[in-house]
């Protein structure tokens, strides 16, 4: 971390602590004017986990049953963060019997006891918001039961922590943590009484953070599709809490989320999840569903780009094409060197798939999974398109160098179905080879073929590829071209070791072939997930080979086995993922 944002960070922790503290001088509320509409939407499973003792925050599960929440020993900030934020309290909900409101109460107000005076660290703006939304969201769920003094000091914290929000917000970084803090603040303003002259400058800031981070494709400038959904849902509660409120909404904030929601549905895969790119999973479960129906907004996909990423969708297949360079520094403190990397689902199953974000699993898995190697992509003699600094000096806002500069790309018909074209210059630099992609989706959705290359085309370029030729004695650049499998996949190598088999829980059979010049393995991959304790195991197609030439060029496809159905009717549900193994 340079020596300006390390200043900058310990003046904005000082500002949060000062502002805090200040916030306790502020006169308690004593009753809603309105309350929401709860639309946040929490997981019955995790609220039976809670109650049962497993603390499971990012990435962590720490057993402590009946013991308080701020009693545990959490093992590092991403921990802290979730436990303030008070996410878990729509868990609780989810289950909302007895057991779970008096877990629920017993941590909130152990909460007030704790840190209401301004201490500890959830007093950041985004923490704050996220936390306001939440109580004001379970009001009714919190209050039953309690006495005058208890509902006291859960209003005059609000209050608080309102005021603090009011004069803090701005400290939150650009993006989903402003949005978080915006949308806080605009809830507390239009619940609570005695408030109300903050919402409409937390509308304006709403409305011009609208402008300033949602660019004309519906897109972040993390291009984070996870992310992107996470603030189109906030976008969609405050204006919902506007008009119940016969509040007037800003023209910017609905034309944003009219922007982001065809953009949103052209990331989605056919399974209904979002696709995995730059720290990006697949979303909560129903999450997505929920803020399209929300928005109201049924506006088809964009032809072209949204947020720098192409979509093929034929029959029953989704493929999603990373086309753009990674974010910019300011915004790649999660980008990933993906450029060029795809996804492919059939059905209801993934097939194709990128490892993920490995940053619940700790800083070296983290940097794992930023590099090309995690990704369905080429990787070019142990290089990624993009490269991180040195692992010596890694910190969680590290940005990508060297990312690719110029990605063309064009999508159009086929004879027989859709096609991409695809290449970028992340190795120009390094070894004056150009990376091309090219694939074809059929219109019936059963088969896809790709192509690769690595050209070497302007005369420098060509002079560049000569001399790392020569280091290499003239034995080729090695590359390998990886196709990681979902862990559900159960693939093995066949005819005789040059083709795989795929199978998926569908009953679906898909095939690996290629064009025999270069040596195909199946070799062990990782499925990087939030939400679980440690990656998960599953298998990863390799192409490997030598660039010889100033044109290489590899051949591949993936196609249904003839004997699969036209179509299947996966009726098999999948119960959430068991996350303490």
């Amino acid at each position: 971390m340079s020596t300006l944002s390390g200043l900058t960070a310990r003046k904005t922790r000082f500002l949060n602590r000062w502002h805090a503290r200040r916030a306790t001088q502020a006169q308690a509320v004593t009753a809603f004017v309105s309350s929401p509409e709860p639309r946040t939407i929490g997981s019955f499973a995790k609220g039976r986990q809670l109650v049962a003792g497993n603390y499971l925050f990012a990435g962590a599960l720490i057993e402590a049953k009946g013991v308080v929440v701020w009693d545990v020993n959490a093992p590092d900030r991403a921990y802290l963060d979730e436990i303030h934020g008070f996410a878990w309290l729509d868990d609780l909900a989810a289950v909302g019997d007895t057991t779970t409101r008096e877990l629920g109460q017993s941590w909130l107000w152990g909460w007030i006891e704790r840190y209401g005076r301004g201490r500890g660290p959830g007093w950041t703006p985004d923490l704050t918001g996220r936390r306001l939304i939440r109580w004001i969201n379970h009001a009714l769920f919190l209050l039953r039961g309690h006495e005058v003094p208890a509902t006291d000091a859960f209003y005059l914290s609000l209050a608080q922590q309102t005021r603090f929000l009011a004069k803090r917000w701005h400290g939150a970084a650009p993006g989903l943590p402003r949005f978080e803090a915006l949308t806080g603040l605009i809830y507390a303003g239009l619940a609570l009484e005695g408030m109300e002259d903050l919402t409409p400058p937390a509308v304006a800031a709403l409305a011009k953070e609208c402008t300033d981070q949602i660019d004309e494709q519906g897109g972040l400038p993390t291009r984070n599709p996870e992310e992107l959904l996470e603030v189109f849902t906030l976008l969609t509660w405050a204006v919902a809490a506007l008009e119940e409120a016969s509040k007037p909404v800003p023209d910017t904030c609905t034309a944003a989320i009219e922007r982001i929601a065809p953009t949103l549905r052209t990331l989605r895969h056919s399974d209904g999840g979002l696709a995995r790119f730059h720290g990006g999973g697949r979303g909560q479960e129903g999450w997505l569903d929920h803020a399209l129906a929300a928005s109201g907004v049924k506006t088809r996909q964009p032809d072209g780009l949204s947020m720098g990423y192409a979509r093929l969708s034929s029959g029953r297949t989704s493929v999603i094409i990373d086309a753009s360079a990674p974010p910019k520094p300011e915004a790649g403190y999660n980008a990933h060197a993906s450029t060029l990397a795809f996804e492919v689902t059939s059905g209801r199953r993934p097939l194709i798939v990128n490892c993920g974000s490995g940053a619940s699993f700790g800083a070296d898995w983290r940097r794992a999974g930023r590099a090309t190697p995690s990704h369905s992509a080429l990787s070019l003699d142990g290089y990624s398109s993009a490269r991180l600094g040195d692992a010596e000096r890694a910190t969680a806002r590290e940005t990508l160098i060297d990312a690719p500069m110029h990605v063309p790309i064009e999508i159009n018909h086929a004879p027989d179905g859709l096609r991409f074209q695809g290449g970028h210059d992340g190795y120009v630099r390094t070894h004056g080879l150009t990376h091309a992609r090219q694939l074809e989706l059929t219109f019936d959705g059963r088969g896809i073929a790709g192509e690769d290359m690595l050209l070497a085309m302007e005369d420098g370029e060509k002079r560049l590829f000569d001399k790392v030729m020569d280091t290499k004695k003239l034995a080729g650049v090695p590359f390998d071209i990886r196709f990681h499998l979902h862990p559900e996949v159960n693939a093995e190598l066949d005819m005789g070791g040059s083709a795989v088999s795929m199978a998926l829980k569908s009953g679906e059979i898909w095939v690996f072939r290629h064009d025999g010049t270069r040596d195909l393995s199946l070799e062990p991959s990782v499925y990087l997930e939030k939400g679980r304790l440690k990656p998960r195991a599953t298998q990863q197609i390799v192409l490997t080979g030598r660039a010889m030439t100033f044109a290489t060029r590899v051949r591949w496809s993936l196609s249904k086995a003839q004997e699969t159905a036209m179509g299947i009717r996966d009726l098999k549900r999948d119960e959430p993922g068991e996350v303490f193994d």
